[in-house]
């Protein structure tokens, strides 16, 4: 079985134990482990001291990625996420409700408007009436040929 020893490990061990002697070794362990560990520990600090200052740069050096923590105010997700009250959605349905029926009876109204007499004078009259019909500006009428 292998326990990580090898046979150059040994012979140090010996050799160790030849040089400096039975009461002096524990001694000499103790030491190299406490330098062991003291160089452990300055090199993790080195490490930990060096990843903080990339990181600091990183961070300031990138934009932030992530979204922010409330959507636009007026966005898809805002009104998918923050619906806006019984109230307002009312009003709002009310509100188009009366501009749809405003429309309608403004379209009404330039239905009823009656031509002229003289069946050839009714399309110079469409041409020179104003086209604005409930404050919206509407497209000239395509002139037609007379009959002939």
């Amino acid at each position: 079985m292998n326990f990580g020893f090898s046979g150059e490990m040994i012979f140090l061990f010996f050799l160790a134990l030849i040089l400096f002697g039975p009461k002096k070794l524990p001694e000499i362990g103790r030491q190299i482990g406490r330098f062991m560990n003291e160089f452990r520990r300055a090199s993790n600090e080195f490490r930990s001291q060096i990843e903080s200052e990339i990181y600091s740069l990183e961070s300031q050096s990138k934009p932030q990625i992530l979204p922010p923590v409330r959507p636009p105010q007026g966005s898809l997700a805002s009104r998918i996420f923050n619906p806006p009250p019984p109230e307002q959605m009312q009003a709002a349905e009310n509100q188009a409700a009366e501009a749809k029926a405003a429309e309608s009876q403004a379209a009404a109204n330039v239905a009823e408007i009656q031509p002229a007499a003289d069946p050839q004078a009714a399309p110079a009259a469409a041409e020179n009436a104003p086209a604005v019909v409930a404050g919206m500006a509407s497209s000239p009428s395509p002139k037609v040929a007379p009959d002939a």
